[in-house]
């Protein structure tokens, strides 16, 4: 059950970090942002990856095993990984169209898969 929750709580950081990170490249496309100011846009993602740390903190809390959760140190921060790369290429292919997937990303991501493969092998 921690290890569910553990990875919702991740996915749902990763939402909110993306945003916050990457948002604001598509923000100035909607009328109330297009003329906002780096301070502006500073404060905006910093206000988005307040959000990003209410689900990180927990998933990493809930999840460690050191707290009695399923995972260790480094599994947790594998799993954070690959779910950040999964979120950011939909995030990626949804808002941004002019960005495609080529060969050479889809071998990327078979590596990470053998990461998270080779980092749970007891």
């Amino acid at each position: 059950m921690r290890g569910g929750i553990t990875l919702l709580l991740l996915l749902l950081s990763n939402v909110f970090m993306t945003l916050a990170w990457y948002g604001h490249l598509k923000f100035k496309e909607l009328k109330w942002f297009e003329n906002a100011g780096i301070f502006t846009i500073i404060l905006l993602s910093w206000g988005l990856a307040f959000f990003e740390y209410c689900f990180q903190v927990p998933a990493n809390k809930l999840g460690y095993e050191g707290n009695g959760g399923p995972f260790t140190l480094l599994q947790l921060k594998v799993m954070q990984e690959v779910i950040t790369l999964v979120v950011f290429v939909l995030f990626s292919l949804l808002f941004f169209k002019n960005e495609s997937l080529r060969w050479n990303h889809f071998v990327g991501f078979t590596f990470l898969i053998l990461a998270v493969y080779f980092i749970f092998k007891k």
